[in-house]
């Protein structure tokens, strides 16, 4: 007989518990905010309506499923399973902190907070779960495959994410570095520079847009299914052994972008998760490009 499936619940701590975390007490915390001009119970009641979506979700899950709930932080230790049917209660970003840690399950995004969210990838109520978890379980037929970047090391360690991957130094002070382009890829450039973002047509409307030269009707940026990417250069600095002629580019499916690490440590890591990161020391190199997997996000 096959497994029944499995609802993986992915959450992460609200600001509300931090606080109590951090400062023991209601009082306590209550206290703190007031000193910054803040009210505990503002948060205290997006805390409450976090966890009640949390909750009405859990409670959609069919009796004979199997399910579990996994917190944002210990989501580099879950093993995920072929079987599950992952449902993101939260921001739009959990679903991206998430997504680098599957292989082809289907995602249900549940908006906890409607209003204060874009809802461009947590697009549900959880109300809705009870009809979209069976859906998922089918096969999820119109699922979105949202494109993902995925870093390679020389050593072969991988890496994949759904908005962007960041190359560069652990402070985001200046990097050294190789970069050879997928257009001329004999032609590696020596840089110096705050580091190398390579994001997907998710990514390009959050960090890459600050990023990539507005819309001139030349280049137009990639939507969230299209396999292609595009990469950035930050603040290059031009000196005589380091150059500024590969700033930006595009990479096509198959394509790729090499860096070479000139200095003692560059980190690779994807959608902010600096605490799960690849490691590069001198001399390692890292290609980037589209991954062969994309995120199955129900619609």
């Amino acid at each position: 007989m096959s497994l029944a499936p499995r609802a993986v619940l992915v959450h992460r701590r609200t600001e509300y518990e931090e606080l109590i975390a951090r400062h023991g007490t209601h009082g306590q915390a209550a206290f703190f905010l007031s000193s910054r001009g803040r009210a505990v119970e503002e948060v205290a009641e997006r805390h409450r309506r976090t966890r009640r979506a949390l909750a009405d979700a859990a409670a959609a899950v069919p009796l004979r499923w199997r399910h579990t709930r996994v917190e944002r932080a210990d989501l580099d230790r879950f093993l995920f399973a072929p079987e599950d049917v992952v449902v993101v209660v939260g921001q739009d970003g959990l679903v991206a902190n998430a997504a680098k840690y599957l292989t082809g399950q289907p995602v249900i995004g549940v908006d906890a907070e409607p209003g204060r969210n874009p809802g461009v990838l947590v697009r549900h109520r959880a109300r809705d779960a009870a009809k979209l978890l069976p859906h998922a379980a089918a096969g999820a037929p119109g699922a979105a495959e949202l494109t993902m970047a995925e870093a390679v090391t020389d050593d072969g360690r991988r890496l994949r994410a759904l908005n962007e991957i960041y190359v560069g130094s652990a402070g985001h002070q200046t990097a050294r570095y190789r970069i050879a382009s997928a257009a001329n890829p004999s032609a590696p450039e020596a840089q110096a520079s705050s580091g190398v973002v390579i994001g997907t047509g998710t990514g390009a409307t959050g960090w890459l847009r600050s990023l990539w030269p507005r819309p001139d009707g030349t280049s137009r940026p990639p939507g969230p299914t299209d396999p292609r990417l595009l990469w950035c250069v930050r603040e290059a600095w031009p000196s005589p052994t380091t150059g500024t002629t590969l700033l930006r580019g595009e990479l096509a499916a198959g394509q790729r972008l090499w860096l070479t690490a000139e200095s003692d440590r560059l980190v690779v890591f994807g959608d902010g998760m600096e605490n799960d990161a690849l490691e590069l020391g001198w001399g390692q190199s890292v290609r980037a490009g589209v991954a062969e997997e994309a995120l199955r996000l129900v619609v």
